[in-house]
């Protein structure tokens, strides 16, 4: 897939004048920063007041504990589902919660949310008030089910809502109607903090923690948590997410962090002194994620409650095998899909716009992470899928700038009753249930809407610089600026510059990852650059001895030593 390198406009930052590098001012306002969103202190967090139904939930949470009745949260089995699960635990804990368990249900077994087969092994385990954590908005049926046997319902939740929503005793979820809670793009796990935040206060003004000498908790403490499940569940960084990454961060580069992340950023080789927002989405997320994938994600529940560094680091070890294995299963069904849109069509542009791809021995944990590997190849939405039994099949589906993928299957879905079983998500991911034997229908139907849904210029493939840097800017205390001036993410992207470079040396290293040495054009700084992942039909070619390359500018330590790196995003041969 050919890209095109494209530069940002330069843009008025004559607001942000109180930031002395001429080049950040520039970069944050080409984000959209304004005056007060580049303070990232926990000050300016919004108020949890303004989500809609966080009063009732936190009320109704406060009458189980003084009651002592049984609390069950119930999770979903991706990085975001572990780490509400795991906040709502500790911080019911920390406020003296005696009957608190925690239920996941098994991918394979009883697909996302809060089902009613979900809800009858909740109901043997004697639960009495479930709390929903990163699920539960589009669980009608289950919330009905709950309700019949008598138990409580507190719905939190961050996915778009359907036409109907349950009815729950209380719903927290701030893409509800009526919400004001400016944030939308907060994660589950967002959601779920600041629901302890308030039943904290709530429990506070009861006088609970006075009479029962409880020590009145310091949430913060759990921000380690709500960071990571931030940036693994790729949800935007606007200012208020940016706010509990950058805390979040601050704890683990401080050594106190849970024993389970640090575990987890050691079996990825991450110096937690040296984090980044993208070590907790590639070295961290992956590992946790594997669990849910896989096997049952109460492994990573259990290794981020755990307190003891040792059993910490065995069951890190354990993920860490999960993920190897998840890589490989991942390996080759890319593979099979490759082959897949190789038989096709002859050339991409016979591609269908919209690419669904399903065979009946695909390991329904992966099927996501195919769809985004052949959405970032081919430039188009994906929708990968696997068997479920009983003739249905379960989708994945991944989704490109300007295509919002729920909406796009909630439209399908208005034009071909019945043929989606069951739906929901995001606007760049969801999930879906199908007939197996509709599947050829749909994707006629879903191609259909994708080519009267895009533009055809969004399928040419971008890839967005800050545009040059000069040869006094690169260097280590630019990279340096730039690390620190994170947390960079979705939709707050880490700056990309490019440059056109002389190659002096080419080679692979590992299976398929290019590292060079290039020059600048006016050949006064020699610099190295790594580019993963590339075309081995391409590269090395020892007759390409100038390109383009759109890049990060990183810190590569060795044996004590930094020096500047560039991270090739794409390269364009000259």
């Amino acid at each position: 897939m050919s890209h095109s390198i494209v530069r940002r406009a330069q843009v008025d930052d004559s607001h942000l004048n109180a930031i002395d590098s001429p080049l950040l001012r520039q970069l944050y306002a080409r984000r959209g920063v304004l005056t007060e969103q580049y303070d990232l202190t926990l000050k300016h967090l919004l108020r949890p007041e303004q989500m809609k139904g966080i009063d009732i939930a936190s009320n109704i949470v406060a009458d189980a504990i003084a009651e002592q009745r049984a609390i069950m949260i119930v999770g979903d089995f991706d990085a975001d589902g572990a780490t509400s699960t795991t906040v709502c635990l500790l911080a019911l804990q920390m406020m003296g919660a005696t009957n608190v368990s925690y239920l996941i249900p098994n991918r394979f077994e009883y697909g996302y949310g809060l089902s009613p087969e979900i809800v009858s092994v909740a109901h043997q385990r004697g639960a009495q008030l479930l709390v929903t954590v990163d699920n539960g908005i589009s669980s009608i049926e289950g919330v009905a089910a709950a309700k019949a046997a008598g138990m409580q319902v507190v719905v939190t939740d961050h996915h778009l809502p359907g036409r109907d929503i349950p009815n729950a005793d209380a719903i927290v979820n701030p893409n509800q109607l009526g919400c004001e809670f400016a944030s939308k793009s907060i994660a589950g796990v967002g959601v779920a903090f600041y629901l302890m935040s308030v039943l904290r206060a709530t429990l506070a003004k009861r006088g609970w923690f006075v009479d029962n000498n409880i020590a009145e908790p310091n949430l913060a403490n759990l921000l380690d948590i709500v960071a990571l499940g931030t940036v693994a569940d790729v949800v935007a960084l606007d200012a208020n997410n940016r706010r509990l990454v950058q805390a979040g961060m601050q704890r683990v580069k401080a050594g106190r962090c849970r024993p389970g992340i640090t575990a987890l950023l050691e079996v990825g080789k991450r110096d937690p002194q040296k984090l980044v927002a993208a070590d907790f989405g590639f070295a961290v997320g992956p590992r946790l994620n594997a669990a849910g994938r896989l096997d049952e994600m109460a492994l990573g529940v259990e290794t981020l409650l755990c307190n003891d560094i040792m059993r910490a680091r065995q069951m890190a070890a354990e993920l860490d095998g999960l993920n190897q294995e998840r890589r490989e299963l991942e390996a080759g069904m890319q593979q099979e899909a490759l082959k897949f849109i190789e038989a096709m069509s002859l050339n991409e542009d016979e591609l269908p716009w919209g690419i669904a791809l399903f065979q009946d021995d695909w390991h329904q944990g992966v099927i996501g992470i195919v769809a985004s590997r052949i959405k970032d190849r081919y430039h188009r939405p994906v929708i990968a899928f696997a068997d479920a039994g009983e003739g249905e099949i379960k989708g994945s589906a991944r989704s490109i700038k300007g295509l919002h993928m729920r909406d796009l299957l909630d439209a399908i879905n208005t034009q071909h009753p019945g043929m989606i079983i069951k739906f929901g998500g995001h606007a760049m991911a969801a999930g879906l249930s199908l007939h197996a034997a509709r599947f050829q229908d749909f994707c006629q139907a879903y191609d259909d809407m994708v080519k009267k849904t895009l533009n055809p210029e969004a399928l040419a493939g971008e890839v967005l610089s800050d545009g040059e840097l000069s040869v006094e800017q690169l260097n280590l205390e630019t990279a340096h600026m730039l690390r620190q001036a994170g947390p960079w993410g979705q939709a707050f992207e880490e700056p990309v510059f490019d440059g056109y470079f002389k190659i002096l040396q080419q080679r692979i290293v590992g299976e398929k990852h290019l590292k060079l040495l290039v020059e600048t054009e006016c050949g006064s700084l020699m610099l190295d650059a790594i580019a993963f992942n590339i075309d081995l039909d391409i590269w090395p070619d020892a007759t390409i001895n100038h390109a383009r390359v759109a890049f990060k500018l990183d810190v590569n330590e060795y044996r004590g030593n930094q020096t500047v790196q560039l991270m090739v995003e794409y390269i364009e041969p000259m």
